[in-house]
């Protein structure tokens, strides 16, 4: 967890070694330092990857969810065949 811990310090440290000085004039405020290439061609632009941010972080933690708590307590769920054969 330490190792984890320190390597996201560096990189948030180091963010803004990512874009050269041609790119970040280019970039909205929100953008600079981050991105390479030109910025938005549009709002519109903004809205699609918040929606996929959005979409991503739920699957993300669904998943998660679905993985550390699994909710099925049906006997006759496949998992069980699966278990009760390991068992024996």
């Amino acid at each position: 967890m330490k190792k984890i811990t320190i390597l996201l310090l560096i990189i948030s440290i180091k963010i803004n070694a990512l874009a050269c000085d041609a790119c970040d004039k280019q970039q909205p405020k929100l953008l600079r330092g981050i991105t390479h290439g030109s910025g938005p061609d549009s709002d519109w632009d903004y809205l699609i990857v918040g929606i996929m941010v959005v979409i991503t972080l739920y699957v993300l933690i669904a998943s998660i969810k679905c993985l550390a708590r699994p909710a099925e307590k049906n006997k006759e769920h496949i998992k069980r065949m699966i278990l009760n054969d390991a068992n024996q």
